[in-house]
């Protein structure tokens, strides 16, 4: 599967359906756009991290859940109401401050439902955070 949107397009998407993606500063950037999948990166500042210095659950959730989104975009493309109707997540070891990476790929595109998993990443070592699973629902396209 080609994809119809790319980074700049996915990037503008964002900016202007929802710019409280990245509400307070940019931090949300989409990387890359392939064939089945999509790249984005969090550039974590303070308000993503919990006491301890680590970056929160609830972020890691959010960076699962708008990679999976710019995946299934960079494929459909731009349909603000595809809606997350399922993510489960695994939280395997502490994120360290700094970049974290978001690949997400498409495991099954429908014409209603897509299927995506999504492995989270340390910029600075490599080894992967988090494990996600999400299903969002497509909105029948008008004709």
């Amino acid at each position: 599967m080609q994809p119809v949107m790319d980074v700049a397009s996915l990037e503008s998407f964002l900016a202007s359906d929802f710019p409280q993606v990245n509400d307070g500063g940019k931090a949300f950037h989409v990387v890359s756009v392939a064939p089945g999948s999509a790249t984005m990166r969090l550039d974590a500042a303070e308000r993503h991290l919990r006491p301890g210095g680590t970056v929160s659950g609830p972020t890691l959730f959010a960076l699962a859940d708008v990679a999976a989104y710019v995946a299934i975009l960079a494929h459909i493309g731009p349909v603000a109401l595809a809606v997350t109707t399922n993510l489960s997540i695994n939280f395997l070891r502490k994120p360290l401050p700094g970049p974290l990476f978001a690949q997400a790929r498409i495991l099954k595109l429908g014409a209603r439902l897509a299927v995506t998993e999504i492995s989270i990443t340390n910029g600075a070592d490599g080894d992967v955070v988090a494990h996600a699973t999400a299903t969002y629902s497509i909105p029948p396209r008008l004709r």
